[in-house]
């Protein structure tokens, strides 16, 4: 019985070894065929590379807060579909860029609302060609939407260091007070203020050219004002009343 149980112990021990190396032989590898340089294909760029990371969420900015309320110039929703505002808007905020409400940029001055910017240039009726005057360069954002509707944009700016931000080379910058235009370019197609006075200024009337636009809010700093659109015709200033607004004030020594 005992030599039974030897020859039993020893046949069940073949077959557990003959397992187990069964075992690790599945468990190597298959060894893999490295390619020759011949067959790695060459890697394409991507079409989306160097893209606008922006580009959806602007048109969704023009769709939803211009194309379907009042906005209804083709040229200045295409200018407003194309302006990379985000470039305009200091770094913390640039999660905010496409957002329709103003940002600070510094120095107690804002880049306006984009709906806003698109109105007032809309109420500029700007053709090409046309000689465009800005009051309130700021952060220079509405000052690139009008260079894409024509080649000649002047813009005045009261703070030094906003005046030499912007790098358009159809936009001609000029640190002064703005409040007196800018007139050895006048006369002027269109005028847009950014800013608003308590009044409106004559010598921007002045410096209106016959049948020239002048969009500008009016009103008490820090208060609901008074969004103007002002045309002159002849000796004759007809103004109409556009809607409310609100707008950091007019500064300078005027």
């Amino acid at each position: 019985m005992r030599k039974g149980y030897y020859i039993a112990a020893v046949v069940g021990l073949g077959v557990g070894l003959f397992v187990l190396l069964a075992v690790v032989v599945l468990m190597i590898p298959t060894p893999t065929r490295i390619p020759t340089t011949e067959e790695i294909p060459t890697p394409e760029a991507s079409p989306t590379a160097t893209a606008d990371p922006y580009s959806e969420v602007r048109k969704k900015m023009v769709r939803d807060t211009m194309r379907l309320r009042d906005i209804t110039d083709e040229e200045v929703l295409a200018v407003m579909e194309k302006v990379p505002r985000h470039e305009f808007v200091p770094e913390e905020y640039l999660n905010q860029a496409y957002e329709d409400h103003p940002l600070p940029i510094g120095y107690g001055q804002t880049i306006s609302q984009p709906y806003i910017v698109a109105l007032m240039t809309q109420l500029l009726k700007l053709k090409h060609g046309e000689k465009v005057l800005e009051i309130g360069t700021g952060s220079g954002y509405q000052a690139a939407v009008l260079a894409g509707l024509t080649d000649q944009v002047y813009t005045v700016e009261i703070v030094k260091e906003l005046a030499e931000r912007l790098g358009y080379t159809n936009v001609e910058v000029k640190h002064a007070d703005g409040y007196y235009g800018w007139e050895e370019y006048a006369p002027y197609d269109a005028i847009i203020v950014t800013c608003a006075p308590d009044h409106v200024p004559q010598p921007l009337v002045d410096q209106l050219a016959d049948g020239g636009r002048l969009v500008i809010p009016v009103g008490p700093p820090g208060s609901y004002q008074t969004l103007w659109q002002v045309t002159r015709q002849g000796d004759e200033v007809i103004s109409k009343n556009v809607t409310g607004v609100i707008f950091v004030p007019l500064t300078g020594g005027h």
